[in-house]
């Protein structure tokens, strides 16, 4: 990509809002950024002078600990916002709660939450740069440019791969950030699973859907499963996680049936249910570098929507 192009996004809402010229040019980012990563002091002061919430009203290991590092690594003021522990606890607003943040002179706002438009929410509501680290089951940017940052690394492009989506596709923000991404970026996206686990109008998604695991894997160059949400279990959505796991999990012996495809999954596993742990632990799986390379997406990513161009 040239490199006068010009980024001109203020904050990461979702993927939708983004063109495929966009999100290219996040990934040649996070490029520099992972090279920085491996320095023997893998440090850059160039957020040095902002400050940044990290705003998550739901749980979050891989994503806050991610973000936080990112930013801390960039040399940016960080402070760790958790609902539990503020006056949400007592009936204080989100609209409220951010405005009352946005008035100690905060530059950016990364914010996660259960409610779907939440980060637009924000993004409406104060003058700071927004980035959603999750909300509802809508979008999960950094999630879906972190994956595809991996594939790119492993394939080469993203261009022309063939994807599987396997799992809880009705209540994950991941599969919906992911498959507009991939299609943006021209890969072919297939999603997989039980019915009760599909939204009402699939076909919504602009993607084929099966219920044939075996069929997608010899289909696939990347099989990416998604985490069965264990709190759902008790709704009835499928009989038992045992009887999910030998129609949807992902075992060793479909590693020599299937030689050719990938393995990722955004974290964390359920070993036993969406991956035998042998499948999880193989050469074949690419997980580890989906958790390194988030934090080459979201430096590349905070460094860009904080106004910079290159490094």
């Amino acid at each position: 990509m040239s490199t006068d192009y010009e980024f001109n996004h203020r904050h990461l809402l979702g993927l939708a809002d983004y063109s495929a010229q966009d999100i290219q040019y996040v990934l040649s980012q996070a490029d520099r950024f992972l090279e920085i990563l491996n320095r023997p002091v893998p440090k850059i002061p160039t957020l040095r002078d902002k400050t940044i919430v990290n705003l998550f009203y739901e749980n979050s290991t891989r994503t806050r600990l991610s973000f936080e590092l990112a930013q801390k690594r960039m040399g940016a003021d960080v402070v760790n916002f958790s609902s539990s522990s503020s006056s949400v606890s007592k009936g204080e607003s989100l609209k409220d709660t951010i405005r009352n943040i946005e008035s100690m002179k905060i530059d950016m706002v990364v914010v996660r939450h259960s409610s779907p438009g939440t980060a637009h929410f924000v993004a409406r509501t104060v003058n700071a740069a927004i980035l959603n680290a999750g909300d509802g089951a809508h979008e999960h940017p950094t999630q879906a440019l972190l994956d595809m940052f991996t594939m790119r690394q492993k394939f080469g492009k993203v261009a022309g791969l063939k994807v599987v989506i396997i799992g809880d596709i009705a209540h994950s923000r991941v599969v919906r950030s992911n498959i507009i991404g991939l299609r943006k970026l021209g890969a072919e996206v297939i999603i997989c699973g039980p019915k009760t686990l599909m939204p009402p109008s699939p076909d919504e998604l602009g993607v084929t859907v099966s219920h044939d695991l075996e069929a997608c894997l010899e289909w696939c160059d990347v099989a990416m499963a998604l985490r069965i949400q264990m709190e759902r279990q008790g709704q009835g959505l499928f009989p038992s996680l045992r009887e999910y796991h030998e129609r949807f999990g992902i075992k060793k012996r479909h590693l020599k049936e299937f030689p050719n495809f990938t393995i990722m999954h955004p974290g964390p596993v359920n070993r036993g249910v969406e991956l035998e742990s042998e499948v999880a632990d193989s050469e074949r799986s690419i997980i580890l570098n989906q958790v390194t390379n988030g934090l080459a997406v979201r430096m590349a990513a905070l460094y860009l929507l904080s106004g910079g161009q290159r490094i």
